[in-house]
């Protein structure tokens, strides 16, 4: 029976050592990868701010209007509570979810 050369031994002992040079290095800079932000977040929240900014001042002249057009009997105060609440619920979504995230330790 002819030797066989132990070339597929090396190759197997280099994979093992690229292995665990690449978990230890993984492990040393696990925490600066996890100390990144994340561009989704940072666009999300610029996203939010963007459009709490643009709908301030409508969600204002939307209550001084809905307010007005109750006042004078023509729509139901019930669609202008409706109105407000739902305003009250847009503005207030992110400490809503920051409620409910807590309630369920996420």
């Amino acid at each position: 029976m002819p030797k066989v050369p132990n070339m597929p031994r090396l190759a197997t002992r280099r994979l093992a050592y690229v292995a665990i040079a690449t978990a230890l290095a993984a492990m040393i800079c696990a925490d600066l990868a996890l100390a990144q932000a994340s561009p989704f977040m940072t666009g999300a929240s610029s996203l939010q701010t963007n459009i709490l900014a643009w709908l301030t001042p409508v969600a204002i002249i939307l209550v001084m209007v809905l307010g007005g057009m109750a006042m004078a009997n023509r729509m139901s105060w019930g669609w202008c509570i409706g109105a407000i609440l739902g305003i009250a619920i847009g503005f207030g979504a992110p400490q809503i979810v920051t409620w409910v995230r807590g309630m369920f330790g996420v």
